[in-house]
C-alpha cells in the first residue's frame, strides 16, 4: 500500500495538535475498507507523535508544561542551534505510533486522540501514514 502524507500547520513553538480527524479522513478517502493498522510516522527530529486524551484540552497543556519543566529550553546542551531541547523532547515522545483500523475507521479508545507533538514551531509538518492491512479476516472489536 502506498504511503499517505498529511501536512499539519503548528501554532506555536511547543504544541500538541490533534490530528485524529486528518488521519481518519486520509484513511477513509484512500482505504475505506482497511482493516489492520495504520502506522504513523513523523519525519522530523523536532516533532513527534503520541496518543493521549483528547476530551480535555488541559491534558495537552499539562504534557507540554511537564516536558518544558523536565527539558528546559535553555540548558547544558552540546547542540547549539537553539533547539536542543526540541530534539530531546522528541526523543522522549517518539516519532511513530500505530493505531488499529477496522472497516476504514480508527479504533482508538473513548478518550484517545492522535497528536502531533511540536517542539520547534510554528512550522508546517509532514506526517506519513502507512496503511497495513491485516492478513486475518476482520472481526469486530468489542
Amino acid at each position: 500500500m502506498a504511503l499517505l502524507e498529511i501536512r499539519v500547520n503548528t501554532p506555536a513553538r511547543e504544541a500538541l495538535v490533534d490530528i485524529t480527524s486528518q488521519v481518519q479522513r486520509a484513511i477513509q478517502e484512500k482505504h475505506p475498507q482497511l482493516s489492520g493498522m495504520v502506522y504513523i510516522f513523523v519525519p522530523h527530529t523536532t516533532a513527534g507523535v503520541t496518543i493521549n486524551e483528547g476530551a480535555d484540552p488541559a491534558v495537552a497543556r499539562d504534557l507540554i508544561h511537564t516536558l518544558a519543566r523536565l527539558v528546559p529550553r535553555v540548558g547544558d546542551y552540546h547542540h547549539h542551534e537553539g533547539n536542543a531541547d526540541a530534539h530531546v523532547k522528541t526523543a522522549l515522545v517518539g516519532s511513530h505510533t500505530a493505531v488499529p483500523v477496522e472497516g476504514g475507521r480508527l479504533r482508538l479508545g473513548t478518550w484517545q486522540s492522535v497528536y502531533l507533538a511540536e517542539f520547534d514551531g510554528p512550522r508546517t509538518r509532514k506526517v506519513w501514514l502507512v496503511p497495513l492491512p491485516s492478513s486475518a479476516p476482520p472481526s469486530s472489536i468489542s
